[in-house]
């Protein structure tokens, strides 16, 4: 076992533990997993995303040989692909539902003939052309790139400003409110982290957001026994809804509107010209997720001290991810990817049990069944999901940074190659191609990669003569 790890891949918590570490993983992911159907709307169920990246997850788990801890979830990248397949389809019917899982098998083929390539070919390819100068910025820029939604989460109920090119809150009550009960989520995740005893270490975002939600709940309470909408911070719609029409089976149990149901239905509007439409929305992004899926699983690797592109291997990882991907949109209708909030869960909890995943998995499917909890998770304010979001999306930008550490930034080639990206990224270098949209983060891991290609390809070759003649001058 890693000497920085509480729980090894192949290690097993005690089942009381276990459960409860699954809890803490899903709260990680669920803001991101269930935001991606309410960005689409069109009736897309945020229950079904759940139990899709329940799915999802599974059968990666099976593809990887259950060696591969972290957890699937919605797509953020495939948003405007999904956008695109609701688009192309006529505003009556539900060809778009058809597109969404069309597009999914679409861009998991992708997926599956890369696999296939790195099986029979290897994968010191991949490493030639990301090396550390290209992946530790890429890795860092996933975090960087996630700095603003963690923010607007800590003033949710805030007011944004702009100041010529600046923006900035106004610190209207609601902000202050807001601020507080985001900050108490933060302070208690990072003093769990790192001060606290056996098991507070080991679920500090439980803790943190058990304690965010108990002082929102507070103000929530003084601000309606006081009439004051600014300290009304929780919004117990979710709850009323499930008394709606009275106290019946679905106040307790319901089942998620999946999207294979009304995919099935869209089939008769089916026409070729629509499935063109998709593959081009869809194709062109999985090449993207493919080098975010490359950063993902390395940036994993050094913190699990274990490098899964070799053991599983980066051909059952890609399987893993594609067809997971497709069984994710088949019941939620969002493609799935590995999350950076789960990478980031193991990295600060030191927990890479791969049954914990397996768990907060089954979790997953379960509780998109069970209304009652699906309501408190909607229940729960944005600004303590961005109070833990400070921590998740700062240990996989500082992940990155560690991989940096290892470049030779004195030689310009590699110099240029992480700058390149980092300000391009920073900079939010995103285009849209046609309905092809390239996120930051793609155009700078392309830009990376080309400017790591060619300098190393021209850079003339250091003899050892001329390097011992460097070290003596230094």
């Amino acid at each position: 076992m890693s000497k920085n790890l509480v729980y090894d891949i192949h290690e097993k918590p005690p089942f009381s533990k276990l459960i409860v570490f699954a809890i803490q993983q899903l709260l990680a992911i669920m803001a991101a997993t269930i935001a991606v159907p309410a960005i689409v709307q069109n009736g897309m169920s945020a229950s079904a995303a759940l139990f899709g990246a329940g799915i999802g997850t599974l059968v990666y788990q099976l593809f990887t040989k259950f060696k591969s801890p972290v957890f699937l979830g919605s797509s953020f990248a495939f948003i405007g692909s999904m956008f695109a397949a609701f688009a192309g389809a006529t505003s009556t019917s539900l060809l778009g539902y058809f597109g969404l899982v069309l597009g999914a098998i679409f861009a998991g083929l992708v997926y599956v003939i890369i696999a296939v390539v790195v099986k029979y070919v290897g994968v010191g390819w991949i490493n030639k052309l990301m090396p550390a100068a290209v992946i530790g910025p890429t890795v860092a820029l996933i975090g960087l790139s996630l700095s603003g939604a963690a923010i607007n989460d800590v003033f949710s109920y805030g007011a944004k400003e702009t100041f010529g090119t600046a923006s900035y809150f106004t610190m209207t009550p609601n902000a202050w409110v807001s601020l507080i009960c985001a900050l108490v989520t933060f302070a208690v995740v990072v003093l769990c982290s790192v001060y606290g005893k056996k098991m507070a270490k080991l679920i500090p975002f439980i803790i943190g957001v058990v304690s965010g939600y108990a002082v929102a709940l507070i103000f929530t309470v003084i601000g309606y026994a006081t009439e004051n909408a600014a300290l009304q911070i929780i919004d117990f719609a979710p709850f009323r809804a499930l008394v709606a029409d009275g106290v019946t089976l679905a106040t307790f149990l319901s089942i998620p509107d999946f999207a294979f149901v009304k995919a099935i239905k869209g089939m008769a509007d089916f026409n070729w010209a629509y499935v063109a439409t998709v593959a081009v929305a869809y194709i062109p992004v999985a090449f993207v997720v493919f080098a975010e899926h490359i950063a993902d699983h390395k940036n994993l690797s050094t913190i699990i001290d274990s490098d899964l592109l070799e053991e599983p291997g980066l051909h059952r990882t890609l399987l893993g991810d594609g067809v997971g991907s497709i069984a994710g949109a088949f019941f939620g209708g969002c493609p799935n990817t590995t999350y950076g909030e789960s990478v980031g869960c193991v990295a600060i909890t030191r927990n890479a049990s791969v049954a914990t995943i397996s768990t907060t998995a089954v979790m997953a499917v379960l509780i998109s069944f069970l209304s009652p909890f699906v309501a408190f998770l909607d229940s729960i304010p944005g600004c303590v999901m961005g109070g833990v979001c400070i921590t998740l999306y700062g240990f996989i930008a500082v992940s990155g940074l560690k991989m940096i550490q290892k470049v030779n930034l004195e030689d310009n080639a590699n110099l240029f190659t992480v700058s390149v990206i980092l300000i391009t990224g920073v900079g939010g270098m995103a285009m849209a191609i046609g309905k092809v949209f390239i996120s930051g983060i793609a155009c700078a891991l392309i830009l990376g990669i080309i400017t790591n290609i060619v300098l190393n390809k021209f850079k003339k070759p250091v003899t050892e003569e001329k390097a011992s003649e460097e070290n003596e001058e230094k």
